[in-house]
């Protein structure tokens, strides 16, 4: 079973908008509303969940009636943090067992597409942790103190998208180690693994260049412009 949870936890206080980034419209729809449908209309996603900011709840059920998404079945509260979103959508589905995959997807990628939804869920067929980027095609440098400290070699570097695919058991026992830690800190759920549970290997298929992150306001009129391209 393959479950998406779009995850929508943001409030929008660092993007400057009276509005979260997700629920700003793109297209004649939502920015969220974009990813719910790529994730409703593929084949292999069995249910879709969005974990949303709770003073957005209402504006997120609201999308949600009107457009009657079948898969759509669960709207989960987030927390402050983006790490506590995914949590809570961990513990959303503590009555899952080993044979159920959880697909975490930031709502603010909007560019989903069929085609990597596909190459993931192929891939969690062979693998219990899948990552999605792309290739970096810049040098990245390590910087402390305003000072080069490493230069990675360019073809091991990789830029990370969403989603990030999971069998359920193994990402509860990698949260539940985190937990246990005081010094616990990381970006994402991959990083969650590879810290707490390094004997876990993650398949890392290719994501797309469109599939941008809409961070700021010049996100989205970028956003914009590939959709004219489109």
């Amino acid at each position: 079973m393959n479950i998406a949870v779009v995850l929508a936890g943001g409030s929008g206080k660092r993007f400057g908008s009276p509005l979260p980034k997700q629920f700003l419209m793109l297209d004649g729809k939502t920015v969220i509303e974009h990813s719910i449908d790529a994730f409703c209309l593929h084949p292999d996603i069995d249910e879709v969940a969005v974990v949303v900011h709770p003073d957005y709840r209402t504006t997120m059920q609201a999308i949600a009636d009107k457009r009657q998404w079948s898969k759509l079945r669960q709207i989960i509260d987030g927390g402050k943090e983006r790490y506590e979103s995914s949590l809570n959508a961990v513990r959303a589905f503590e009555s899952h067992n080993s044979d159920t995959n959880l697909l975490l997807h930031d709502a603010a990628r909007p560019f989903l597409t069929a085609e990597i939804i596909g190459r993931v869920t192929n891939a969690l067929r062979d693998n219990i942790a899948v990552g999605v980027g792309i290739p970096s095609t810049d040098t990245i440098w390590e910087v402390n103190n305003g000072v080069i400290n490493h230069i990675p070699e360019r073809r091991l570097m990789w830029l990370a998208q969403t989603p990030q695919a999971f069998r359920i058991d193994v990402l509860r026992e990698a949260w539940q180690r985190a937990l246990e830690d005081p010094c616990f800190s990381a970006t994402d759920d991959c990083g969650v693994l590879v810290k707490y549970m390094p004997e876990i290997k993650i398949a890392v298929v290719e994501g797309s260049e469109r599939n941008i992150k809409i961070t700021t306001p010049g996100d989205i009129r970028r956003a914009e412009m590939l959709i004219n391209e489109r």
